[in-house]
């Protein structure tokens, strides 16, 4: 039986690229504005593996969604109808995985991002755990403000050379040359060390617990980062709220609604220019029978990158 065009696509059937986007296995003749790029990686994780297996669950559920762009009936608008359409963005496939070589796997992280820089589009990074975002951000030349939604800092000091686990991305990051500034919103886990809190304010971190996140709300989250800069956007699924993501290691209590995250991204993507984001730590294997977590991490990313794109124009 041969395949016929006007099959409908099913959520269980196809090959599963990100949102059924045409697949790329040579970044070298990538034509696109935004690559998919799954780093399934979890040896960063010290407490339970799994999120190995994140990106491929979020690809699976993102074939859920049309792959001719998105309705949103509380704007009324329509999302990446002219991207898909034109095929803007593309799936790249997953980092080449060097398992127990921490050192080679975040070089071939950055070495990755950066050829997808160079062809002129904007990487997708779909983790994962969060240790991932420190070679992503890494391979970036140019001056970058960031911008990361998590229920944890991510600080912690580089003890015996112990130093890319998902508890240091954020202080590796901040040491890095090209990061002109770092916000991190959401932060309120009662596991957090204060040395850490001091240590980030101290090199200029702008922290934003859950109380001032509330009072701030959306815009005035996006107006910490300067208008129309260069921003990088890394978002722990654990920034939302324990109860609705049982795919997630690290949940903690009191975390940020659906709403409020989804609201605080559109607004930072009207205000500052995305040259890139992540998003980390669903993992498979701790999740209901229903993936609802995955199914969870495919809408923040869809619903993210349709008013990223919404806002390039």
């Amino acid at each position: 039986m041969t395949h016929s065009a006007s099959q409908p696509n099913s959520a269980f059937s196809g090959i599963p690229t990100f949102l059924r986007t045409k697949h790329c296995n040579d970044i070298e003749t990538l034509d696109a504005d935004y690559a998919v790029l799954g780093v399934p990686f979890d040896e960063g994780s010290p407490f339970l593996p799994g999120t190995r297996f994140g990106p491929r669950s979020i690809r699976e559920h993102s074939l859920r969604f049309s792959s001719k762009g998105f309705y949103d009936i509380e704007t009324d608008k329509e999302y990446l109808v002219d991207e898909l359409s034109r095929e803007r963005i593309v799936d790249v496939g997953d980092v080449n995985v060097l398992s127990t070589h921490t050192e080679g796997m975040i070089d071939n992280v950055t070495n990755t991002v950066r050829k997808i820089l160079a062809r002129g589009a904007k990487p997708i990074v779909l983790g994962g755990d969060h240790s991932i975002s420190y070679p992503v951000v890494r391979a970036y030349d140019q001056p970058i403000h960031v911008i990361q939604f998590d229920a944890h800092l991510d600080y912690c000091p580089d003890i015996s050379g112990w130093r890319y686990s998902n508890g240091h991305p954020f202080r590796n990051i901040h040491g890095l040359e090209n990061v002109a500034s770092l916000t991190q919103a959401g932060i309120r886990s009662l596991r957090q060390d204060k040395a850490d809190v001091d240590d980030a304010k101290a090199n200029g971190s702008r922290i934003v617990n859950m109380s001032e996140f509330r009072a701030a709300g959306p815009d005035g989250i996006a107006e910490m980062l300067p208008a129309d800069a260069p921003c990088y956007v890394s978002i722990d699924v654990d920034a939302l709220d324990l109860p609705i993501i049982p795919g997630c290691v690290s949940a903690e209590p009191n975390g940020m609604s659906y709403a409020e995250l989804r609201d605080s991204l559109v607004a930072v993507a009207k205000r500052v220019n995305i040259v890139g984001f992540d998003f980390v730590e669903v993992n498979p294997s701790l999740d209901v029978g229903t993936g609802i977590t995955s199914y969870l991490g495919a809408n923040i990313v869809i619903e993210f990158l349709g008013h990223i794109c919404a806002n390039s124009k």
